[in-house]
């Protein structure tokens, strides 16, 4: 995994972002809701401009962060917008780099659940073929091999449980159950783990777009603070 370069400032005024899917503005406003705003976009938490698999993590990422530091996810806003088309492979990539962000951290029965889809996403355990990139796949498969215990129970449940969908990706639970594996860990900052997660996705999205060594706009609060409050 490597350290994101997605550009960090931080303004001196942030969003106010809320938990959950909100029916307008008045209501609050989620990590994704202010991008659609931002791209110009009707009011939604799944706007056409960011793809979806990055968007589900936007979401995960915004609502399993506490209140207090929801702000600091706000300056990465502006670099999800206009990632979208990324090809087939993106959404099983977003859900192994979320279990290798949540290997080292989550409880047992956590790491157990991860471990069962990544053993199926890496074609360990059953028909399913991913077309996430060589060198995600083996970074994947050498962190599930330092958690050998999981890997030896994802095996013995895959064993007796047998084959999932052929042509259906797990990865959407896999994010899920890595997100909260964060989230409810034993670690002084979960929030910095999510925010470190959503980070290097967002980087390694905009290197499949092409947009590699491309700065994102900053967040300009004249951008944003006629719908949504400041921070205190």
């Amino acid at each position: 995994m490597s350290a994101s370069r997605v550009p960090d400032p931080v303004p001196d005024v942030l969003p106010l972002l809320a938990r959950g899917k909100h029916r307008n503005p008045r209501r609050g406003a989620c990590f994704m809701e202010l991008a659609s705003y931002l791209a110009g976009e009707p009011w939604t938490d799944s706007p056409a401009c960011t793809d979806e698999s990055l968007a589900h993590l936007a979401r995960l990422v915004n609502d399993f962060t506490t209140d207090a530091r929801r702000p600091a996810l706000a300056p990465l806003i502006p670099s999800v917008i206009g990632l979208r088309d990324l090809g087939p492979g993106f959404e099983d990539e977003v859900a192994l780099v979320a279990a290798m962000h949540a290997l080292p951290v989550a409880s047992m029965d956590r790491q157990r659940g991860l471990a069962v889809g990544m053993l199926r996403t890496l074609g360990q355990v059953d028909a399913y073929r991913t077309r996430a990139t060589t060198e995600l796949t083996r970074a994947a498969a050498k962190v599930l091999d330092d958690h050998a215990d999981a890997k030896r129970w994802g095996l013995a449940f895959a064993a007796r449980m047998g084959s999932g969908p052929v042509n259906q990706s797990s990865a959407q639970v896999i994010v899920e159950v890595a997100v909260r594996g964060i989230a409810e860990a034993c670690v002084p900052d979960p929030a910095v783990r999510l925010r470190t997660l959503l980070a290097e996705v967002i980087e390694m999205a905009r290197q499949r777009a092409g947009l590699a060594t491309t700065e994102p706009a900053s967040l300009n609060p004249q951008q944003w603070h006629a719908v949504v409050s400041a921070a205190g």
